[in-house]
């Protein structure tokens, strides 16, 4: 099964992800992420938009490689592969 890790900050809007390993069936970013809003309810719309794009700024890797798909997410996530969700936090 993938894993799926993120950046500290975002336990703060979704806490019952925090200190858990987040594990989900293989398939696109889009069922992995659905699957991870099935255990925090919202959290897919915080990374996607209404029309299922990833957000600006918010980008995905799986292991190594950048998510090239940000409008339907359909790069595959694998067997044992990790989704890393990094959001730019920004500010002036």
């Amino acid at each position: 099964m993938p894993t799926v890790s993120m950046t500290r900050h975002l336990y703060r809007f979704f806490p019952a992800l925090e200190n858990r390993s987040i594990t989900t069936p293989a398939g696109s970013v889009a069922e992995v992420l659905r699957a991870v809003d099935e255990l925090a309810p919202g959290f897919s719309d915080y990374i996607v938009d209404e029309r299922g794009a990833l957000r600006r700024h918010v980008n995905l890797s799986i292991n190594d490689n950048i998510v090239i798909d940000r409008r339907n997410l359909s790069d595959r996530v694998p067997e044992g592969a990790t989704l890393f969700i990094f959001q730019a936090l920004s500010g002036g």
